[in-house]
């Protein structure tokens, strides 16, 4: 009885519980192993919002969708506060004016950049300000001042027949002003003038018509091995192509049409300067004129500064009174502002012979007729 109780009740402590102890050891590894494992893997190398104790965010589309909903709106704000109506007048007169039209850069349709952005000379845009001119009952007179290497036969004599609608409706003087060039087409359209200054270092004349150059690339295709078949209905449909030598017939068709449209830019010319039409095919071969060349040859009235010639119209038309206005094409367009400062498209390019030579003839391979001095033009 003694022994019993000095082994288990007074003098011994019970023994642990064996399956307790090892499961308290299995926990106690798997925290210091987790807690190793933490140490050694930095949060930022992978480990999730979830591992770090962090709950995780959720994306609120919704949100995402009316950020993206107030910058459109914005931009259309500001579209409509810097659009001003896009295409601007760009004058604007207090009573009797000489309007000064503008016409700069190729005569021609469609002069947009690849963003469909209007640049340069617009064809229609000028054709609707003649109109305006025409029926305004403050308008005494017109100033057409151009810089251009000339442009289309078509929309140049568009433009030559508005500005003869105008001295017809209007019975008010026309003047021409040439400032660094109007040439071909440029000078068509300054024929009807009443009369014409030009600026002393001016560049005019350019008389005549082309349909540019054509080339005949036959040769390089079969070089690299191209073979090509153009089904047409006859046998000069598809003419000028540059995949098929010209032939006689071809080329005596082209000319024709040339041709035609040389003798009524000689014939706008005899009539607009006075002048017999014998002697306009004597000076009307393609040539370019200095301005004090076309004064000694009567294309040109006088050589002076664009002032001289509005005061010259002011003095003879007893217009001292009115205003000269600037009639300019202006694209006010909140668009147009943004993208203007972005380059044009790309042209091809290549390090081939064979890309430089299409790149070539890319641009000249084009053949409508034209009132154009290409060289004026590059």
């Amino acid at each position: 009885m003694d022994e019993f109780k000095d082994g288990q009740g007074m003098g011994e402590r019970p023994e642990p519980n064996a399956g307790q102890d090892v499961a308290d050891s299995r926990q106690d590894n798997r925290r210091t192993v987790f807690m190793e494992e933490t140490r050694k893997r930095p949060a930022a190398q992978g480990m999730t919002g979830m591992q770090q104790g962090i709950p995780p965010k959720k994306k609120s589309g919704l949100k995402i969708f009316l950020i993206i909903l107030g910058l459109c709106l914005l931009l259309a704000v500001i579209s409509l506060v810097s659009c001003d109506g896009g295409d601007d007048y760009g004058y604007s007169a207090d009573g009797p004016y000489i309007g000064t039209l503008y016409v700069e850069g190729t005569i021609q349709s469609g002069n947009v950049d690849s963003f469909g952005l209007a640049y340069g000379y617009q064809h229609q845009w000028t054709l609707s300000q003649i109109d305006y001119m025409m029926y305004d009952t403050d308008n005494r007179g017109l100033i057409i001042f151009v810089d251009s290497p000339g442009g289309t036969v078509y929309d140049s004599d568009e433009l030559y027949m508005k500005i003869k609608e105008y001295q017809k409706v209007t019975g008010n003087p026309v003047y021409a002003y040439m400032g660094s060039m109007a040439a071909s087409g440029g000078y068509y359209i300054s024929a009807p003038a009443d009369r014409i200054y030009a600026n002393r270092n001016a560049w005019t004349g350019s008389i005549g018509v082309t349909i540019g150059t054509v080339y005949d690339f036959s040769g390089f295709l079969e070089r690299f091995g191209i073979r090509t078949e153009t089904i047409t209905s006859g046998v000069n449909k598809a003419m000028g192509s540059s995949v098929d030598p010209m032939t006689d017939q071809q080329r005596a068709i082209w000319q024709s049409l040339v041709d035609e449209a040389y003798e009524q830019f000689a014939g706008i010319v005899a009539e607009g300067r006075n002048m017999p039409i014998e002697r306009v095919r004597e000076i009307a071969d393609g040539r370019i004129y200095s301005a004090n060349q076309a004064l000694e040859l009567g294309l040109v009235d006088a050589v002076g500064t664009f002032d001289q010639a509005a005061k010259d119209m002011k003095m003879r038309y007893k217009l001292r009174d009115c205003e000269v206005v600037d009639i300019v094409y202006q694209n006010n367009s909140f668009w147009s502002s943004i993208l203007s400062g972005i380059a044009h498209a790309g042209q091809m390019q290549g390090s081939s012979e064979a890309a430089a030579v299409l790149s070539l003839i890319k641009p000249e391979n084009q053949m409508p007729v034209s009132y154009m001095c290409q060289w004026l033009n590059n």
